[in-house]
């Protein structure tokens, strides 16, 4: 009976191991990919504006949106591809409506694809860095004002930035 005490507590300690290294898996996680640029995670913060154009190359970004489930209305970009040269500044502008009856508080989470361009996706103005809030029936136009930088791999010539729009207007609710 005693042999088979320890196989349970070694069992237990095991299990409580591993529960353990779950939650310390996300923030190593995150910092992985902040430093890899893996995951096509983007910047969150504003970056200063290139001064130097590449005339010599083209980079189509495309741009994607979704909203999370629940969430009615549109959430578009004024144009789906684009051609950039890197350096260069570009301003897409996506449009989002409310068709509800409450006043909502959103929250844009942006990915790159393939996730190697993240780290090359720089961004001086975006809806994504804070929360957006919105009018019952009303419509926002956030800008995103972004430039591809000079050292983007020549292997990568097309990558896609998308959004995913989220409702966080309970979130924001409980913290206040």
């Amino acid at each position: 009976m005693a042999h088979g005490n320890k196989i349970a507590v070694r069992l237990g300690l095991l299990a409580v191991a591993m529960f353990g290294f779950g939650f310390v898996l996300v923030p190593l996680y995150d910092v992985f990919c902040d430093i890899t640029g893996l995951n096509g995670k983007t910047a969150t913060s504003a970056v200063a504006e290139s001064r130097v154009v590449d005339e010599q190359r083209l980079v189509t970004v495309e741009f994607v949106t979704y909203q999370s489930n629940g969430l009615r209305g549109d959430f578009t970009p004024s144009v789906r591809r684009l051609q950039v040269r890197p350096g260069e500044m570009h301003q897409v502008d996506f449009t989002v409506n409310n068709p509800g009856a409450d006043a909502k508080v959103l929250r844009a989470i942006p990915s790159v694809s393939p996730g190697l361009a993240a780290g090359y996706l720089r961004k001086t103005e975006c809806f994504c860095f804070q929360e957006q809030p919105i009018a019952a029936g009303d419509e926002a136009v956030m800008p995103m004002r972004f430039y591809v930088d000079q050292a983007l791999p020549t292997d990568i010539e097309v990558f896609t930035l998308s959004y995913t729009l989220y409702d966080i207007s309970e979130q924001v609710a409980t913290r206040s």
